[in-house]
């Protein structure tokens, strides 16, 4: 029997992304830029109602091209507030325009991805989390991301959405210890 983290055993979908995705180290600047999206969407709602809403998104969002998404209009966040679809709340909507604007309009030097990898030195951090209520909701890492990406622009990038993120994108393995995706057990 395969096991899990507690939280990836509700669905097929959760469990795919939990084998597939989750903690696994990112360099993609697209899908980094899915990720972070994806995890805007989930602040105040469940991740499965996100997964669920995951083709909806990819659809409406040009598979989450950086430049198309950056070229939106305020006519198509009008658009999509009327798709039922997806998870319609104007602030979210508006900032994944806005944080594709500022990964477009990325200063000269390190790309956006590598900028960020650079916080943990380029190495995702593995925590020895035992049980799923040992895992922090935020860290002081994902704190000073969250200030450094809001001095770049970055809109709805609060300390838990960024620890989520950083899970999501790899930088941080909070895979339970006893959970067969553990790096110690592969």
């Amino acid at each position: 029997m395969v096991k899990r983290c507690d939280w990836a055993t509700g669905s097929p979908v959760m469990e795919r992304y939990h084998d597939e995705e989750w903690c696994r180290p990112q360099h993609d600047l697209q899908k980094i830029f899915e990720l972070l999206c994806l995890e805007t969407y989930q602040a105040g709602l469940s991740w499965q109602t996100v997964l669920n809403k995951r083709a909806a998104f990819r659809r409406d969002f040009y598979d989450f091209d950086i430049a198309k998404v950056a070229a939106m209009t305020p006519a198509d966040i009008a658009r999509l507030l009327t798709d039922p679809e997806i998870i319609r709340n104007r602030r979210k909507l508006e900032a994944t325009v806005n944080n594709a604007q500022v990964i477009l309009n990325w200063p000269a030097g390190p790309d956006f991805a590598t900028w960020l990898w650079a916080f943990v030195g380029g190495q995702p951090i593995r925590h020895a989390i035992q049980s799923a209520d040992q895992m922090p909701a935020t860290t002081d890492l994902a704190q000073h991301i969250s200030r450094e990406m809001k001095k770049r622009g970055f809109k709805f990038v609060g300390p838990t959405t960024v620890y989520s993120f950083l899970q999501a994108v790899g930088m941080v393995n909070d895979h339970l210890v006893s959970c067969d995706w553990a790096p110690e057990n592969k």
